[in-house]
């Protein structure tokens, strides 16, 4: 069987700026056979844990009211339609998709489980072509080497390439002088922040600045790490228990 995770979130977020009013829906043939699972994370609330880590992590401010009020609309619907449906209080959607993830792969049973969302933190829950990324809206799927083609690293180091290069989205700014390339350059070589060798002359990959990206690595190594922890995802979340479970009620 294949699982489908749908982040629930996002798709709100979509149909509500995207697409007009009279197109507001989800087209037939969006995976919803009745030979595959599926699960629907969705933010219950935007707060989490994470913004007690670090201040500056995004918040609910600014979003619209119509749009805030269709959060537990979109919940009742997914399940009155026979979705199951995770919303996420003290974890975020985002969480939901990587644990649920985690629990589907494990099954022998599950041919393929496929992650629902263009969000880039979930890259790092891509294994092989047997956990993938789905963007619905180009109907473009990645797997692991599609990952490393599209970041210039492999799955496990995103939260590592999100730590040093930001993420505005989730509201961290990364580390000063590091862009896109040469964290890609640094992460696929090392794997990991502490890896890399605080000198740069010990660095056996060519980075421009790199003796000034080696400073500055060192001096906001804490800051580095506090943002990696932000980007990982939680794998340990009990939704659970049998894919089975996860079959779509019709």
């Amino acid at each position: 069987m294949n699982v489908h995770l749908v982040d629930g979130t996002y798709e709100l977020f979509r149909h509500f700026f995207a697409l007009p009013p009279g197109r507001r829906r989800i087209a037939p043939g969006d995976g919803t056979r009745r030979r595959d699972t599926h699960g629907v994370a969705t933010d219950h609330v935007i707060e989490s844990f994470r913004n007690g880590l670090y201040s500056g992590y995004k918040t609910g401010e600014g979003i619209e009211p119509d749009l805030w009020a269709q959060f537990p609309l979109l919940e009742e619907a997914l399940a009155a339609a026979g979705f199951v449906v995770w919303p996420m209080v003290e974890f975020e959607a985002d969480d939901g998709l990587a644990a649920a993830a985690a629990i589907a792969s494990a099954d022998p049973r599950v041919e393929r489980v496929i992650i629902c969302t263009p969000d880039k933190d979930l890259a790092q829950c891509v294994r092989g072509t047997h956990v993938v990324q789905l963007n619905r809206r180009t109907n473009t799927y990645f797997d692991e080497a599609g990952i490393v083609a599209k970041f210039g690293v492999r799955p496990a180091s995103i939260p590592d390439y999100l730590a040093l290069v930001g993420d505005a989205a989730d509201g961290f700014p990364g580390l000063p002088g590091f862009g896109a390339k040469s964290a890609a350059r640094v992460l696929f070589r090392y794997g990991h922040i502490e890896a890399i060798p605080a000198d740069a002359r010990d660095w056996d990959v060519q980075v421009a600045s790199s003796v000034k990206l080696a400073q500055t690595l060192q001096r906001e190594q804490q800051n580095a790490l506090l943002f990696r922890t932000l980007a990982t995802l939680r794998t340990d979340i009990p939704l659970f228990d049998d894919v089975e479970s996860l079959r779509w009620k019709s």
